[in-house]
């Protein structure tokens, strides 16, 4: 729910209102964006004890500058409601500004990015190309994080030695380190890095009502990058026994202790952090004591960090919920990061060289492809959907209103986490996509023999329809867990549960607003490296089941995180390689908006299509039909849809609609199947409908009769 603060009418002037914001300019630039709300929420009931309050800030006034006119300022802040406005300033920014960051010279011309795998190592170089910024080379070598050889930088200077080789450009001095930019073909402007290895960000998260203050912790953590590898809260039902169990199977990177708003529950706070005292926690790396962040009633602070002493090292972050109706992420997320960068990247094996390599500092890399997200989003004009399908886990981001969210559904990838899709879907949810037979004994011997050898390929037409029949539910699942995550809590909160906001502080939506979506983004092996493209895009359709027009593409060169880090320091290189070389265009689909069922041969709109240099061709849309059009990559048609009435296609019940679609490997898709896909009773019926379906799409497996 977004702060509630003074309108400049009033009591505060826009003058006023632009020395705030010059204030909280001044505070994020030097980096005390955290202790700035965390002094300023403390001490926001005593408003009218302006000039004390003043003396409290004076440490960040003077950093700030001397721009500021103190008397003024001093008089301003015993305006009711200016420090609830300084606080939404300083919430208000990006978190790239709360960190200082070596910015590259407007001439650049050259970057290297590298994004640290769980399993390899990827180094890209962008630089100038005519005169734009593009993906100029691509290299991996395998991560060296764990043992045995347990140095990141291994694996980062093989990566760099092959792209070095590959492209012909010097990034690294003989002695290892970073080639300053000295001509053509030598030297880069900044080195950035992000990273997942040795399994990501790894969080506890702790808190004392599972439908609240834990669930904001959740969010809290996913939107900083993290794996939250356990939830605890405290009105669960287990006895201390029970919970220090838990607590000890766990050895995260570092803890996110929350709980109480200001002023409220001080005592159960103050039991959680004595029972994680009492499990005694190590860090996945190093020997160095267990960090801990607490972001929970500011009262309890001192108590907190009292009965963690000699066990763990505790940071204070601002309260994420300092009353029931209001959640702060922003300034929580920021801490996180920092000591992220602090201690848990300082013990990993090798991370301190990597990040005195860099010229920024390291991020998770989620948090890149969330970043890279967001600038797509800006470009398109619209929202977007991302689906990141991997081996154990299927991440889904959403960008609505320039805002990023993120789910992770843990155990719906497609090698190590087979078994639990057909499990968790159901075994017959995943054979109705089969367009052949095969018994259930079958079935589950495929599946078995993948999961003994998760990292191989399908060998047969047979297994490769089996792994995407699976993508499809592993997909469905994924979204059905983001949707849910973004519906309303209790306590009177508009907000999601289990999803992050990435940098946001306004209420999140219910759902995701499928009308409102412009692109459709396919990542991971399972899509971006399906034998065909229609294959990927089959997938996206059937599991997304998207509405009104949607753009599809995939991230074939897995870039996107790259680019978010890029993004940091040079948007516009990020939005230029973003543009020509990171995603592959599959095409569009249509379909009608809304969940009302379809009658089978019931018209739904007369779509026309006026290619380029070709007469316009028309063609009715009806109940059950799927219709490809095709229109190749460098194709682009003028679509004009004339709904029947009652129909809606994203502008409005009835209302025509006109757009420029970009062609793919499937061209336009015309999709008239409706949300829920009309599945016939009959074994036999069902097989042939799904057969054509793929037919149509261009979809079936080589070997597979047509």
């Amino acid at each position: 729910m977004p702060r509630l603060v003074a309108s400049t009418q009033n009591g505060l002037s826009p003058d006023d209102d632009r020395l705030l914001v010059q204030l909280a300019h001044g505070i994020a630039c030097r980096g005390l964006t955290a202790p700035a709300v965390l002094t300023l929420s403390c001490l926001a009931p005593m408003a009218f004890l302006g000039g004390q309050m003043l003396r409290c800030l004076m440490p960040f006034l003077q950093l700030a500058g001397a721009g500021p006119d103190w008397e003024r300022l001093a008089q301003l802040l015993e305006v009711r409601g200016s420090v609830e406005r300084l606080l939404s300033h300083l919430e208000a920014l990006p978190a790239a500004a709360a960190q200082r960051r070596a910015l590259p010279r407007p001439d650049a011309d050259a970057y290297a990015v590298i994004d640290c795998g769980s399993t390899t190592t990827k180094a890209v170089l962008i630089g100038r190309r005519d005169g734009r910024f593009r993906l100029l080379g691509r290299a991996e070598a395998p991560t060296t994080v764990e043992a045995p050889v347990a140095d990141v930088m291994v694996g980062v200077l093989s990566a760099l030695r092959l792209l070095e080789h590959q492209t012909g450009h010097v990034i690294l001095q003989p002695d290892g380190g970073l080639a300053p930019p000295t001509g053509k073909h030598r030297g880069v402007d900044a080195l950035l890095a992000t990273s997942s290895a040795g399994g990501g960000l790894q969080m506890l998260v702790l808190g004392l009502v599972d439908t609240m203050t834990a669930a904001s912790a959740e969010r809290a953590a996913l939107g900083a990058g993290a794996i939250v590898t356990e939830v605890l809260a405290w009105n669960d039902a287990e006895d201390e026994t029970a919970r220090l169990q838990r607590l000890r199977r766990c050895r995260p990177d570092m803890v996110l202790l929350a709980g109480g708003t200001d002023g409220g529950a001080r005592a159960q706070v103050v039991a959680l952090a004595e029972l994680l005292a009492a499990a005694d926690l190590q860090p996945r790396y190093g020997d160095g004591p267990l960090p801990v962040v607490f972001a929970g009633n500011c009262e309890a602070a001192p108590a907190v960090v009292t009965a963690l002493a000699g066990k763990a090292e505790v940071a204070v972050a601002p309260n994420l919920r300092p009353v029931l109706e209001a959640e702060r992420l922003g300034p929580v997320r920021r801490v996180l990061q920092d000591v992220f960068l602090r201690h848990v990247m300082a013990r990993a094996p090798g991370y301190p060289n990597l990040q005195r390599l860099c010229t920024a500092p390291v991020m998770p890399t989620p948090a890149g492809f969330g970043e890279a997200l967001l600038l797509l989003a800006d470009r398109l004009g619209g929202d977007a959907v991302a689906i990141d399908l991997g081996g154990a886990t299927c991440d889904v981001f959403s960008v609505r209103a320039g805002t990023v969210y993120r789910s992770v559904s843990a155990n719906l990838g497609l090698s190590f986490s087979l078994g639990a899709v057909c499990q968790r879907a159901g075994w017959d949810q995943v054979a109705r996509w089969l367009p052949l037979a095969m018994t259930p004994d079958d079935l589950c011997d495929r599946v078995r023999n993948k999961m003994i050898r998760p990292t191989t390929l399908p060998q047969t037409p047979e297994d490769l329809l089996l792994e995407q029949a699976a993508a499809r539910e592993a997909v469905r699942l994924a979204l059905s867990d983001h949707e849910r995550a973004l519906q309303p809590v209790r306590s009177g909160r508009d907000g999601p549960t289990g999803v992050d906001a990435l940098g946001a502080e306004a209420a999140p939506p219910a759902g995701i607003a499928w009308p409102e979506v412009r692109l459709l983004l396919g990542s991971g092996g399972p899509l971006a490296h399906a034998p065909d493209r229609s294959q990927a895009a089959a997938i996206l359709i059937d599991a997304c089941r998207p509405e009104g027009l949607t753009e599809l593409a995939v991230d074939s060169v897995f870039v996107l995180p790259h680019l978010g880090a890029l993004r940091q320091v040079d948007p516009a290189a990020a939005a230029a390689v973003l543009d020509a070389d990171a995603l592959v265009p599959l095409g569009a689909c249509l379909a009608p908006v809304g969940t009302r069922s379809i009658a089978a041969g019931q018209p739904l709109a007369d779509v026309t299509c006026r290619d380029t240099g070709a007469a316009a061709s028309t063609r009715t849309l009806r109940g059950g039909d799927l219709i490809r059009v095709p229109l190749a990559p460098d194709q682009t048609c003028h679509l004009e849809v004339q709904p029947y009435p009652g129909w809606d296609f994203g502008a409005g019940a009835g209302r025509p609609m006109q757009a420029i679609v970009r062609g793919g490997a499937v061209g336009l898709v015309l999709d008239g199947r409706g949300r829920e896909l009309p599945w016939p009773a009959a074994e036999l019926a069902r097989r042939t409908l799904v057969g054509s379906w793929l037919r149509t799409l261009d979809a079936l497996p080589q070997g597979v009769p047509a």
